[in-house]
């Protein structure tokens, strides 16, 4: 299944850093699934942007559409790294 990219690109909407996140969850998804569970520790480190704005990013991804978000838990019951699906 392949993921088109260049909805997003043509989405004057979308902030600059949500485009960012955007294809770096496609460049890490399972194109079986189009799901990748990176945390969002590492998403900021990878692409240089604060904590802060990979959470605004995440929630305007949310809300455009392009992802959805689900909650991962560990077999202890702490939080693990959500899992993100690409629309």
């Amino acid at each position: 299944m392949v993921i088109d990219k260049m909805k997003v690109y043509q989405d004057t909407a979308l902030s600059s850093k949500a485009v960012s996140v955007y294809l770096y969850l496609c460049e890490r998804t399972c194109k079986e699934t189009r799901s990748c569970y990176p945390s969002m520790k590492t998403i900021s480190k990878d692409l240089h942007l604060s904590l802060a704005s990979i959470k605004r990013s995440i929630q305007e991804l949310e809300r455009s559409g392009y992802i959805k978000k689900e909650n991962r838990f560990r077999d202890n019951g702490g939080k693990s790294s959500n899992l993100y699906f690409i629309k």
